[in-house]
């Protein structure tokens, strides 16, 4: 294909596109209005299955599946990386050099850790009640264990931090979505349906049905998702020395 062809491809690509979008911005309410019926039937769903947080609702109820799309995404990139960055045989790795991190940094990352991790889980586990949930509960979680690479060195983060276990737990995490999705299949005739347990009390910790068990899956798989994403890119600083020695 020469570069003549390419572009007019590119034109014809680009000219459908822009007319899709027009067509839909003319079909947008007034900016400002206050007209909003997908937000009102949000709502009104969210509150029906006793789930405070009405964006929870929407991602692991109303809009599960996308949900799911969206965690086979971020897993399918974690096997990618795990397959190309992966130890070749012609590879040897050595043993990390101890740090020599200053005393503020290393006491603030320590202090600062189990705060960070408990705020994680925190946010976690009240996904259905207020803001955020399994994604940012778990980027805050996976976050906080790599405070002990900067507060401590490289060979500390490594005892704490077996990459093959976050590996299966990542696996774990996303099998329990989809069991929990085919649960819901059985029991209520829909994949991910959202009235196979009681809702509970509203605002308690047990309501929403599916909702918690959803986003702690979530929460689990975006954490050690995390851990092995950093793991293996902290482990290519490698040295390369050729086979004469030089």
């Amino acid at each position: 294909m020469n570069r003549r062809t390419r572009l007019w491809l590119v034109a014809v690509g680009g000219a459908g596109l822009a007319a899709l979008l027009v067509a839909a911005c003319l079909e947008l309410p007034d900016f400002g209005g206050d007209r909003h019926p997908y937000g009102d039937r949000a709502v009104h769903e969210s509150l029906a299955r006793h789930t405070a947080n009405t964006i929870a609702s929407v991602n692991f109820d109303q809009r599960a599946l996308d949900t799911l799309g969206e965690i086979s995404i971020l897993f399918a990139a974690v096997v990618g990386c795990v397959v190309l960055l992966r130890q070749t045989r012609d590879e040897h790795r050595a043993r990390p050099r101890p740090a020599d991190v200053a005393r503020p940094v290393r006491r603030y990352a320590l202090a600062v850790l189990p705060v960070a991790l408990l705020t994680g889980l925190y946010v976690i586990a009240h996904g259905q009640l207020s803001p955020g949930g399994g994604f940012q509960g778990g980027v805050a979680a996976a976050t906080a264990l790599h405070l002990l690479y900067l507060g401590a060195d490289y060979r500390t983060l490594e005892r704490i931090r077996p990459v093959g276990l976050y590996e299966v737990g990542d696996a774990l995490a996303v099998s329990a979505y989809l069991v929990t999705g085919l649960a819901c299949l059985i029991g209520a005739g829909s994949f991910l349906a959202n009235t196979l347990l009681p809702y509970g009390t509203f605002n308690t910790l047990s309501s929403g049905g599916t909702v918690p068990l959803l986003n702690a899956a979530v929460g689990m798989e975006v954490a050690c998702a995390v851990v092995v994403l950093l793991a293996r890119f902290l482990d290519q600083a490698v040295e390369i020395v050729e086979e004469n020695g030089t």
